[in-house]
Parts: structure tokens; sequence; C-alpha cells
């Protein structure tokens, strides 16, 4: 009904005057309905037009005008005003809202992105991929020690402090922006298939983080050989500074698809050649043999040792620190309940695949096996071999008493319940 009384306002109804009836005579009656005003043909030939009178519409019971209604009190409304330039303006107060939520939110983003820790052992951050330091020569990262990550002692494994070593060595590559679409491999050695192995690792460890804690890695390469890589690590504690891990590792490149090892092309040293850093190893090489073991000079054995699925890595080969994890499977309990692991030297012999089946090898020296929870330092070396007697890894570790402040299994675990 207002668009009705709009559209009467713009064009109003006028009553015919006699002379538009002949005209409109003349192309015969017709029908005209204007809201109420009704044209009828006359009887003398000419068009006569009467209101007729209705009552007052309803729509859902109530009461509507017509048309006729709203052209009568039309000229008891007042007029709009007339249209000015002040007037056509937009709501200043819509704008104003509009501007003022936008930097709201803006504030709202700067003050997250400027947020400060208010306790001292908080970082701001420590689980960003890292950074470039030392004249973008070292690569550094920040890991916590999350509670998934840490034994029954109630410090973090060895395996967790190795896989953190590994993620910085690949996250150094990719943030180098050096890394292809392989594991850790260049573009170079994407196109002539090769990838790096691990042929030898040596690690120390001077204290084991705890639940909580937030490690610091450093990592950087260097030439090994004519046709090798070095690979150092130092892991510290971000509060205090302290070294808790140094390790050393020596890699060479291997044909993905054959399996075999292979030199280092020239176009791959152009790659990686200036990042190279021109040092000594971090640990100082132990040049002591590795003996090989078997079943007779081994004291404890432990054999159907299988690798699953999710221990492959991208190039279809099992992670390096899985061997790792089945060294330590034949290591005595006495040991792992009363000592934890120092040092280790790891010799990478060949790969394993999905379907090998493994045995573990441990011998003890230096201590009595009848009594090892009572032992001081202790020695021991360990062989991983296929069941054809096919030698996988060679290594020795290197154990010293807990101290006494950590997880006492034997006095606090309860015996379970018969």
């Amino acid at each position: 009904m207002v668009a009705t009384a709009a559209t009467s306002s713009f064009f109003p109804v006028t009553t015919p005057s006699p002379d538009s009836g002949g005209a409109g005579n003349k192309h015969g009656s017709c029908h005209v309905n204007l809201g109420g005003l009704k044209s009828k043909p006359a009887s003398s030939g000419g068009l006569q037009v009467k209101a007729k009178a209705q009552a007052p519409s309803k729509i859902n019971g109530s009461t509507v005008a017509t048309s006729v209604e709203s052209l009568k009190h039309e000229d008891d409304l007042p007029s709009p005003p007339p249209r000015t330039f002040i007037n056509q303006l937009p709501d200043w107060s819509m704008l104003l809202a509009a501007i003022t939520t936008i930097f709201l939110a803006a504030e709202k983003q700067w003050m997250m992105l400027d947020w400060k820790p208010r306790r001292p052992d908080m970082l701001i951050d420590p689980f960003g991929i890292g950074k470039i330091v030392q004249d973008g020569l070292v690569f550094r990262e920040n890991f916590p020690i999350r509670s998934y990550e840490i034994g029954a002692d109630r410090t973090a494994s060895i395996e967790t402090v190795m896989n953190h070593l590994q993620e910085t060595a690949l996250n150094h590559v990719k943030t180098a922006g050096i890394l292809g679409d392989g594991f850790g491999s260049t573009p170079e050695m994407c196109k002539k298939n090769l990838i790096w192995v691990v042929t030898r690792m040596q690690v120390v460890v001077d204290r084991y983080p705890t639940w909580g804690d937030v490690v610091q890695v450093d990592t950087w390469v260097s030439k090994s050989g004519k046709n090798g890589m070095r690979r150092d690590w130092v892991l510290r504690d971000c509060k205090t500074g302290e070294i808790l891990t140094r390790a050393s590792s020596v890699w060479v490149m291997m044909n993905k698809l054959t399996r075999r090892l292979s030199k280092i092309p020239e176009e791959v040293r152009e790659e990686i050649g200036s990042y190279f850093v021109d040092s000594d190893p971090i640990l100082e090489e132990d040049n002591r043999k590795l003996p090989k073991l078997d079943d007779k000079t081994a004291d404890y054995i432990r054999t159907g040792l299988t690798p699953r699925w999710s221990d492959l890595d991208v190039n279809q080969h099992v992670n390096n620190v899985k061997y790792i994890g089945w060294i330590l499977e034949s290591a005595p309990q006495a040991i792992l309940e009363s000592h934890e692991l120092c040092a280790m030297t790891l010799e990478y012999r060949r790969e394993c695949g999905r379907d090998s089946v493994l045995h573990s090898l441990t011998a003890v020296s230096g201590a009595d096996t009848g009594n090892l929870a009572h032992s001081g330092h202790v020695e021991c070396k360990h062989l991983l071999r296929l069941e054809d007697g096919a030698e996988i890894v060679r290594a020795r570790t290197e154990w010293r008493p807990k101290p006494v402040n950590n997880f006492d299994i034997a006095n606090q675990v309860p015996a379970e319940s018969t």
C-alpha cells in the first residue's frame, strides 16, 4: 500500500475530460481499474467515470487504506526537505563504526604478536621451525620436551634426543632453500635419484632433559673425505645454556633405485658447498674397532624383530633412529633400570627392508653380568643382523649409574596385585 501511495504521488490520477472520453471511444469500449475508479461505457456512446464507494479493505484482520484515501490525505503530509548536498552524504556514524572495528581488530592482532611472557622460564615461540645463525652456517631450533617423550625415569629417552637431531638436520636443508622433493635431498640430488644415508654416528649425553624443558639444537655441516659429509649437533638447555648432548655423524650418497652408494656429483657440490663449515668435529672420533658378535660371544640375544610400516621413512628404508631401539631390545633389564646411556657409537653396514627379520645381540664388558644393578660404569657391544647373518649395525654403548633423584623403578612402582 505504501508503494501504491508512492506511485500515486508520482503519477496522479486525473478525471478524463469529455474530449478525452470521445477520443477513447474511437478505439472502442474499455474497462480501466485505477484503485477504485472504474470506467464504464455509457449508452449514449460517451465514457462516464464515477467513483464507486467501497468499504475499507482488510488484510489479516487489519484495515488498510485504499489509494483514494491515500490521495485524500496526501496534502496533509509534510513535504520532504529539498535535496541538497548535505543530506545526500552517507551516514557518517556507520562509517565511523566500521573504521573503529577495523582498528580494534588490528590492535588485537598486534598485541598477540607483541606478547611477552609473564614468567622468565617461558620462551616466546618455542615451536618455530628455527633460524639460520652465525653468518648463515649454523641452523638453530628449539624443542619442548613433551610428556610422551619421557621414560619411566622422568627424562627424555635416547630416541627422543636422536629424533630432535634428525629433525634439525632436515629443517636446516629446508630453511636454507635447497630442499627438493626428497627426504633431505637437494633439487640436483632428486634429478639423479640420490639420497643421504648415515654411515657412522657418535653421541655423548652429559644430561638428559626432563618433561617441560625446552632444548636448543644447533647443527652444521662440513666436508668428510672425498665423497662424504659430516654433520655435527650441540643440544643445550634453553634456560641455562648448559650443554646436554653432542653428536657427530658421517653421511654418504646412495642411489635410491639401485640402492648402491654413489659419488657426490659436481652439481650437488655446487649446491651444498657454500654451507660447509671448516671446523673440527664436535666430538673426538672414537677409533676403537667395533668387534663382530655371534651367538657364542653374545650374552643376550633377542630374535624375531621386524620393521613395521610406520618404521619406514619417505625413502622407503627404516629410519636410522629405529635401529637404536632394536639394539637396546637385547640390553639387559638390570642395566636399563639402574643405568642410563651416556655415550654410543654406531656403524651402519646396510639397510633392512620392510620384510626383514632381525636379531639383536649384546655383550657386556667390564662388569659382572650377575650384578649389573650395582656396577659402576658399564660398556656394551651390540650387533643387529638379519636372519641369514648379514650385518645391519655394529654399536658400542656406555652406561653410567642413574642420578639418585631419578625415578627408582624397583622401589616406587607398585607391584601387580594377584
